[in-house]
């Protein structure tokens, strides 16, 4: 039911079918028995105690059931008062029956009607803005007359059995309460939820002390001294860096009593670790206000000093980009905050403080997710513009991702940059996104400090009752333009001559506070006098300050170190034992007794048992089942999450066996021994952005753990490209913040097209530098082994872009004997191998790096070719220079070749070619000063849609690789006319 049907002129009609509905809820309508239910929820037994008051003694619910809840099994209602009940009765001559009750019982209909009209629609005549712009009109659902009563109603006594907390009211004073409940500096938006708990939780929160928290004088000067120190920090950057780009919070400084709140409820609540992410705007003071940074610090730093110690490489970042963690005391609990550092890409945070808050709970054991929570602040066109934001709110109740609740706090300026929001939002709200998850969401006027602060510690008990997400949208302005060198006239000239007009929120409270006796004026200006007393002499100490350390290798990063360049020929202590093998493979390929495996996993199963028995012929999906377990029985944690990961997208991994009668899941790995450590595999959803986001986030807070995030198909990963750029490839040189993130990249030519066939190596290679990743394509099972278990034997960590194949799957040559892993360890650079090649006899070293290798074996075989070796690059970054050129010292005098599948405009020849070129040049080589290219020329498609046009470009490059003479190779970056005559 709309109610825009609950009018005057239904109003009658709507109270006979109550009527009914109260005798009999089944002679009703189920919409109608919702609807009624509805209108008393809050409490159990009110819609039976208005039954008995409007209809006399004699009516009595229909056997056990109590109306308005949703379980019919529950006991009847205890007896209340009588005092309600008799006034309620008083309205009629004694012994009335129903039908004298009329008129009382439309009454009292028409008013919940309109009470309810206020939960649902209030919001929308609140009192938001604190500047006055957006004007509120009357919504005719909010008038009372729109229920059938007339200013002569006014003053007649209703009866509403305490749905206001009041028995009953004239109607003037129930529209006086509604408003002030609903339409006050707070608006409310909870009816969407599908919840009756959290709906009648909150109806009874807000509802029961007017929407207000009653603050005690002291906790009103302590919103006072944060607004003070809030606004004074802004103001003194403006005076002493005149026009630096700050970002500043001027106009939205409540949000730091705000968070106070959030930390001090928090804490007691049970909240001891809280992650926060944020964009720039506001971060200077969040870092000084709630974390607690020296002010003489942010002082050095805008003297253009580093945040890091001298002895401490890398890029670093630009103030407001910059997070940090602190310790804080609240009533004797102690709560550790980390404010994530972030770059201006909106939002690309968020997922990875969720992940961050998902790690520490594992760390913790917070099974019930009340102890490490996450904090996300956003500015109001980005919460609205950014589909980061919604990608996290589908995490936000899936089992692998969901953190127990967000609470998600938008700094509301009613501006992005330059744009207005009816340029920048289709809905009403900024928020509406919310709604998405059934989340409540508290709109509330940033000028009115307690009302914000009332809002946080609502916000903070709903998330820490329920575990699900909550919003506070304060709604505010910006002093500033988009940053402090920016003219916001331009565009906005009415908002911006409002502004100027307008007083500071500090200004505001002060006065507020002065009529109610809390503070005086002098005390006021003595709060301001004292904190630019303290800002001059932190001011003064900058000159001198040097951080005096850097905490990247703190907590669970304490033991590990910072890489200082790849050592090239180390091993890493990979290899394992045939005994730790074996005890692997045994639960890998042994199903519960009872559990209806599918036949042709039970076969898979059945071969992977054979390969350990022989030790001979381990494919990729049991050299990785075999990485993970031993892992896990070492006490590493292991987590893969990705799209489809659980069964493999070529359903090569079945980490996860389904009963294929009870549909019951077993994961073998989770029984490797009994000490062991955890293993989550996880089904993501369809995202590839928010899903690393979270990964990376994880990594950052689970150093001892092998973290992994696998796309469907490598090209996927392009929807990711966010987190790669400004997170995976960068993060450790902008802010000292080291990954161990495993990216897993299926990638091959197999003729499936431009979107299946190309990860797009280019792409991560030109993100390679400084030592701040690794990129491999690996050709072997056991060096497949190798490489994940590196990534944790290792002191230090690096992220790690994997290629993974797809048709090598299976490929009966891509396998590796059980020697491989239990003698040897990670290979940068695999040698020509096959003894018939003899180094003397060779006219051309063929370089590859991937599947392209398999294609080369098989086609010099059928042509009988022993002048041709084949060297396999591995690991493209950090570049093995010194492998290479070991391997090409073998073949003095042959021609070298970098043979690829992919187009010459990408794949791995542009990072080669000049790394190939030093390396000729150190050979001294008199036979050619470049490597020449053997592959498909530059395209501006990865590869062709048509199979047939695949298959002849496959056979071409490989024969170009291993029979063109150097004169008739082809140039990568011109179209060459015997390809295209093929193709």
């Amino acid at each position: 039911m709309e109610p825009s049907f609950l009018n005057g002129a239904n109003a009658i009609y709507i109270a006979e079918v109550y009527s009914r509905y109260l005798e009999d809820p089944a002679s009703v309508d189920p919409g109608w028995v919702d609807f009624f239910r509805d209108l008393t929820s809050g409490a159990p037994d009110r819609a039976d105690d208005l039954a008995g008051d409007l209809l006399g003694p004699s009516w009595r619910p229909r056997g056990n059931q109590v109306i308005g809840t949703s379980d019919p099994d529950a006991p009847p209602a205890p007896p209340r008062p009588k005092e309600g009940k008799e006034a309620a009765r008083s309205k009629a001559p004694a012994g009335a029956s129903p039908a004298d009750l009329r008129q009382p019982i439309l009454d009292s209909i028409r008013a919940l009607m309109m009470i309810r009209a206020y939960r649902v629609r209030g919001h929308l005549m609140a009192r938001l803005d604190p500047l006055g712009l957006s004007a509120t009109e009357e919504h005719p659902e909010l008038d009372y007359r729109s229920y059938g009563f007339t200013p002569d109603d006014l003053g007649r006594e209703i009866f509403i059995d305490n749905v206001l907390g009041m028995e009953s009211a004239t109607l003037a004073k129930i529209i006086e309460v509604v408003r002030e409940t609903y339409c006050g500096t707070i608006g409310v938006e909870f009816m969407h939820i599908q919840s009756p708990e959290q709906k009648s939780w909150i109806q009874r929160r807000i509802e029961g002390e007017r929407n207000h928290t009653k603050f005690t004088p002291e906790g009103k000067r302590a919103i006072l001294e944060r607004l003070t120190e809030a606004e004074g920090f802004e103001r003194f950057l403006q005076v002493k860096y005149t026009g630096t780009k700050r970002f500043g919070l001027e106009g939205g400084e409540t949000l730091i009593p705000a968070l106070e709140q959030v930390l001090k409820r928090g804490s007691q609540l049970g909240m001891t670790e809280i992650n926060v992410g944020m964009a720039h705007r506001g971060r200077l003071n969040v870092l000084t206000a709630i974390m607690h940074k020296p002010y003489r610090a942010i002082f050095s730093e805008f003297q253009g000093n580093s945040a890091n110690p001298e002895d401490v490489q890398g890029s670093g970042d630009v103030k407001y980009h910059l997070g940090t963690s602190a310790s804080r005391e609240f009533d004797g609990v102690t709560v550790h905050m980390s404010l994530q550092a972030n770059p201006s890409h909106l939002e690309a945070a968020d997922p990875v403080v969720l992940g961050k808050v998902r790690a520490k709970q594992a760390q913790i054991g917070d099974l019930d997710r009340t102890r490490a929570v996450a904090v996300l602040i956003h500015g109001d066109a980005a919460f609205a513009g950014q589909g980061i934001v919604a990608e996290c709110f589908a995490l936000s109740r899936l089992k692998g991702y969901r953190t127990g609740g967000t609470i998600h706090f938008v700094i509301n300026n009613q501006i992005g940059f330059t744009t207005s929001p009816q340029y920048s939002r289709s809905g009403q709200y900024c928020t509406d996104i919310a709604k998405s998850v059934q989340a409540p969401i508290f709109h509330v006027n940033g000028d009115d400090p307690e009302a914000v602060v009332h809002a946080a510690r609502i916000a903070t008990e709903f998330r820490q009752e329920f575990g699900d997400d909550v919003v506070v949208d304060m709604v505010c302005y910006r002093r500033q333009g988009h940053n402090e060198a920016d003219e916001p006239a331009f565009t906005q000239p009415l908002m911006y001559k409002a502004i100027a007009a307008h007083e500071t929120t500090r200004t505001v409270y002060a006065r507020a506070l002065e009529k109610e006796g809390v503070v005086s004026r002098e005390d006021a200006d003595h709060m301001v006098a004292a904190f630019n007393a303290r800002l001059e002499e932190a001011y003064k100490a900058a000159d001198s300050y040097r951080p005096n350390r850097a905490d990247w290798l703190a907590g669970k990063w304490e033991g590990l170190e910072a890489m200082n360049g790849e050592e090239e020929f180390r091993q890493d202590g990979t290899a394992v034992t045939p005994e730790a093998l074996r005890a692997v493979g045994k639960v890998i390929s042994t199903p519960p007794d009872n559990f209806n495996t599918n036949p042709k996993i039970v076969r898979q199963l059945k071969a992977k048992a054979e390969m350990m028995a022989s030790g001979r012929g381990f494919d990729w999906g049991t050299a990785e089942a075999l990485a993970f377990g031993t892992l896990l029985a070492e006490g590493t944690p292991v987590r893969l999450s990705g799209q489809d990961s659980g069964r493999g997208t070529f359903s090569h991994r079945h980490a996860v066996l389904i009963d294929q009668q009870t549909e019951d899941r077993y994961i073998p790995l989770e029984h490797v021994s009994r000490d062991q450590a955890r293993f989550e595999v996880i089904d993501s959803p369809l995202s590839e952005f928010s899903v690393l986001g979270f990964e990376y986030g994880y990594s950052l807070a689970e150093p001892r753990g092998l973290i992994m995030w696998e796309a469907q198909f490598g090209d996927f990963a392009n929807g990711a490209q966010v987190i790669f750029d400004q997170f995976v490839s960068s993060g450790e040189s902008k802010w000292l913040r080291m990954s161990g993130l495993v990216v897993l990249l299926p990638h091959g030519f197999e003729g499936q097209g431009p979107e299946h066939s190309s990860a797009r190596p280019e792409r991560y290679l030109q993100l390679c530098a400084e030592d701040n990743m690794q990129v491999v394509n690996v050709t072997t099972p056991a060096n497949y082994f190798h490489v994940l278990r590196r990534q944790i034997r290792r002191n230090f960590r690096k992220p790690l872009i994997i290629f993974t194949p797809k048709s090598l799957l299976r490929h009966k040559r891509c396998v590796s004997d059980i020697d491989a892993f239990t003698q040897a360890g990670f290979q940068r650079v695999i040698g020509e191998d096959d003894p018939r090649i003899v180094s003397g006899n060779v006219r051309r070293v063929v370089l590859c790096t991937g599947k392209v290798y398999y294609d080369l074996l098989q086609a010099r075989e059928e042509r009988n070719l022993d002048d041709v070796a084949l060297v396999r690059v591995e690991q493209l970054y950090p570049w093995p220079k010194d492998t290479v050129l070991r391997c090409l010292r073998h073949f003095p005098g042959a021609e070298v070749v970098w043979c690829q599948e992919e187009p010459a405009n990408m794949g791995a020849w542009t990072f080669v070619d000049r790394r190939l070129e030093y390396i000729l040049e150190e050979l001294g080589s008199t036979v050619q000063r470049r490597a020449i290219y053997a592959g498909r020329p530059s395209a501006a498609s990865p590869a062709t849609g048509l199979y047939r046009n695949h298959v002849s470009q496959q056979a071409l490059l490989v024969e170009q690789a291993l029979t063109w003479g150097r004169d008739t190779l082809p140039q990568p970056f011109r179209r060459v006319t015997r390809m295209s005559s093929i193709a």
